[in-house]
Order: C-alpha cells, then structure tokens, then sequence
C-alpha cells in the first residue's frame, strides 16, 4: 500500500494562500464579466515551479486575467475588423500571362466588366491600358471602402501609366509618370567578318541601333548585297541611364561606313523649325526619294532581264523587276512617299500594291501573302511605312517580293536607276549645321585613333 505524503509538503503554505486568493479572483471576474465565452474556456495556471514567488504567480496570473477579460469584451469588434479589412488587399498586383485581357485581369481583380467599360468608353488614352504584354504588371489599387481607386502599369523602363478615379467628378483620369533619365554620348566601333548583326553585336551595339544605322545609310548601301569582308563602321550615340544603370539607347548623332573602300558619312540635324534628318558632312542629305530594297535583308533570288525564262510558264519572258526572296510573312515596305492605286489581286501577280508617287515614277510589290493595315486604294503611304507581307501568291514558286520599278510608265532596273535625292540644307541652315557636325564628325577622328592605339597595345 503507498504511503500517502501530506499535501503540505507537496505545496507549501505560502503557495496554497496564493493559489487561493487566485482562485477567489477568478470566481469575482466570472460574476462581474459573465460571459457564454468565458464559461467555456478552460484555464491552465502553472503554479508548480519553485522558483517563483507567491506575488509573481500572482500578477502572471492577473495580467493573463485583464488579458482575457479584455479580448472578451471587444472580441466581437475584432472579429469584424479581421473579417473587413485583415483579409481585405488595398492593392493587387498581376502578371499578364498568355490569354489574359485586361477584363480578365479586372475579373482577377474582382471587379465586373461594366466598371471596365465604363471606364474605356469614357476615357481615350485608357485604351492604352489595353495593349498588354506577356510579362507585363498591373495593379489594382482600392480605397477604404473597397472600390477601385487607381490602375497603374509600366509600358517601359522609365514610364508608368496610371487610371486615378477623381474625388470631384468620381471619374477616372489618365496620367503618365515619366522618371527622370541621364542622356550621354557613346562610340562604338567595328569591322565587319560575316553579317552585319553579327559585327554590331560584337561591338556591343544593340539590334534596334544597328538596324538604325542600316536605315541611315541604306539609301547607298544594300546591306544584304554590298557588305564585304573588313568593312568598318563607326558612331557616336545617345546611351540612356535611369539611377546609374543604362536602360537603353536614343539616336545615333553620327556616324561612319566605309564600305568595298566608299567612305559614307551622317550626321543627324534638327533645323530650325524641329525637322530632323541625317546629311552628309558637305550638308547634301542622305535621304532618297526611293530606298534601294523594300525588304530588309533579303535575299535577291532573281534580277531585272529582258531574256528570263519563266519558271512556270517556261518560255522567256521579260523580267521587268527584282525578286526577293524570304520568310513567309516578312514585311514589305513603301520605297517612297505617295498614293496607293491598287491594294488586290492582279492576275499572275497574284496579291499587288501599286502606288503612284508623283507623275514620274511607280512601285509595283506582288505576291502578297497579304496587306497592312489601312493599305487599300485611295490612302497615302510614306516611306519607309509597312504596306504588305511577302508570299506565294499567284504564278510563284516560292515565298518572295517581286518588285517593278517605273519611270514615265517604263520599266527600269531599280538596282541600277540613280535615284533622286532629296533636298539638302537649306542655305540659311548651312552654317548651323557646318558648327553643329564639326564637333562631332571630330569625335567619330578622336576615339577613333584612340581605339587604334589601344588595339595596338594589346
């Protein structure tokens, strides 16, 4: 039989008095705050350790008390407030994946699609808001009582766009924030050993500049036909910084190509009235009323001949044009401003743009796979601008462009026709532009040589 052991010796006296006097306070807590809650909750009071005094069990045990007591009588008011705002979001941010719109982003949001169309049919620039790209964030900013209050979104590395709703008028505003960027002048540098991409990358030069510096000079040079081995380039161009970090380029502000030994030389200049355009450094302008090829990079699959044999029809037939062969889908550009006089089929041409530019001279583009945006007969088109997309319509064996060139309704050779010029500096801007491109035709000189010493060195 166990021997039983007085209950003094397990808790001495001091620490019943304690325990009873805890006890008492519970009792009048529960008298003077009832509560369904409290009767429910069951409460555990360590009073075994040794190590702690009667008062401080004692004040533990109240502190946990006005604790309790407290959470009971403002409870329900903590309850509402984590159910109406802890779970509430005041901003909510996506990522644009494949498929998404901006109604299914405002659906994500949890709005319906009648605020988005409000807020579209009301507002102009928030058609913005619908260009969306992959990868692309959207936020969706709510106020106190739960509405939408702003949409924001970047379209680039310095420029946000913003849809605020307006406490006067409770209809929402577009704005655009612009960060504050550094602009400074870089040289680059190369020789060409295959392509011209290939040369630019290796300079560091990034793709839409290098495809600048093409346009530049592709009134004289056809950069598909004409590069050569140990051609150089070199420009001087605008780097943009935002913070310390380049986050991309402006305009090349001149530049040089020595191509098959022909040295070409450009310089960009804004006259007077805000016009900007690339000149040589003698003032004559490097823009033709016709650029050389209406396809980039393309390949020349057949030349202008008046004893071609056709290859489906097989017998000769004149070739009044140039074919240039490449990917399907590949744009087709206006060689020079005017008006388009038939956007359709035409025959063995299959889908044709012609376009008229003045009274002297006539483009014909065929084969189409199809046709730009607003090209049709009667519109205007500038140079430069994409009219169609190369195919295989009509008697062609394979995607390409064929491309007819006319002078006071002839045909002639468009790689061989010396082509007219445009206007060069107006006398009254000569010696502007003679002060302005000096500087900088002398940069292109002097890191130039400076590379050729560093070159030398290694």
């Amino acid at each position: 039989m166990q021997k039983l052991i007085p209950t003094q010796k397990l808790y001495p006296k001091r620490h019943l008095v304690a325990a009873s006097g805890i006890a008492a306070l519970l009792c009048l807590s529960l008298l003077v705050y009832p509560s369904r809650e409290v009767e429910a909750k069951k409460t555990f009071i360590n009073i075994e350790s040794e190590e702690q005094s009667p008062e401080q069990v004692t004040h533990v045990i109240e502190t946990d008390l006005h604790q309790l007591i407290e959470n009971e009588t403002t409870g329900e008011d903590n309850l509402a407030s984590s159910q109406n705002t802890d779970d509430f979001q005041y901003k909510k941010t996506f990522t644009v994946s494949s498929g998404d719109t901006l109604s299914v982003l405002f659906a994500k949001a949890g709005l319906n699609n009648s605020l988005l169309h409000s807020i579209l049919s009301t507002n102009k620039e928030a058609q913005r808001f619908t260009h969306l790209k992959i990868g692309q964030s959207i936020s969706f900013e709510f106020d106190e009582s739960q509405e939408l209050h702003a949409v924001s979104t970047p379209i680039s590395a310095t420029e946000t766009i913003y849809l605020e709703k307006q406490l006067e008028t409770e209809q929402f505003a577009f704005r655009k924030d612009v960060a504050p960027t550094q602009t400074s002048e870089k040289y680059a540098q190369g020789v060409i050993e295959g392509s011209l991409f290939s040369a630019t990358g290796k300079a560091g030069i990034p793709y839409g500049l290098a495809l600048n510096m093409a346009n530049i000079f592709g009134y004289d040079i056809d950069f598909a036909q004409d590069l050569r081995v140990n051609d150089e380039f070199e420009l001087v161009y605008e780097e943009k910084t935002l913070d310390g970090e380049t986050i991309g380029t402006g305009n090349i502000l001149a530049a040089r190509f020595i191509n098959r030994g022909k040295e070409y030389t450009a310089v960009r200049y804004t006259d007077k009235q805000g016009n900007s355009s690339y000149y040589a450094a003698d003032g004559s302008s490097l823009r033709k009323a016709f650029i050389r090829t209406p396809v980039d990079f393309a390949r020349i699959s057949s030349r202008f001949s008046n004893g071609r044999k056709h290859p489906i029809l097989n017998r000769i037939r004149a070739h009044k044009g140039v074919d240039y062969a490449a990917p399907r889908g590949t744009p087709i550009k206006a060689a020079g401003d005017g008006r388009v006089t038939l956007a359709g089929p035409k025959g063995g041409y299959g889908n044709t743009v012609v376009i008229k530019h003045g009274q002297r001279y006539q483009t014909l583009y065929a084969h189409m796979q199809g046709f730009a945006k607003g090209v049709r007969a009667g519109s205007n088109v500038k140079q430069g601008q994409v009219i169609g997309y190369i195919g295989t319509t009509g008697l062609s064996t394979g995607p390409h462009l064929h491309y007819e060139f006319q002078v006071n309704g002839v045909h002639v050779d468009p790689l061989s026709q010396k082509l007219p010029t445009a206007d060069p500096i107006h006398a009254s801007e000569k010696k502007r532009f003679m002060e302005f491109s000096k500087p900088l035709l002398a940069k292109l000189d002097t890191n130039k040589d400076t590379q050729l010493a560093l070159n030398e060195q290694q």
